[in-house]
């Protein structure tokens, strides 16, 4: 497997989905660096989560099972 040429930041990723980014970050804790997953940190305290191109397509996995689940509770 190759290494990764580039990564997306949460807030870029939010965008790309049409998501909202709050919702995002509840779900990337289920998300490990195996699954395309990254920390990056920038000067002073900055930090933010970046995604693969992997990781791009396990976040959309969760996103579709968050959604079904809440479909499944109902109201």
């Amino acid at each position: 497997m190759a290494a990764p040429s580039h990564v997306f930041t949460i807030s870029r990723v939010a965008a790309m989905l049409g998501e909202d980014e709050g919702l995002l970050w509840d779900l990337v804790d289920q998300l490990e660096p195996e699954d395309g997953c990254v920390w990056v940190y920038g000067v002073g305290d900055e930090q933010t989560i970046a995604f693969t191109d992997r990781g791009l397509e396990s976040l959309q996995e969760i996103i579709a099972e968050h959604k079904r689940s809440i479909l499944t509770r109902g109201p």
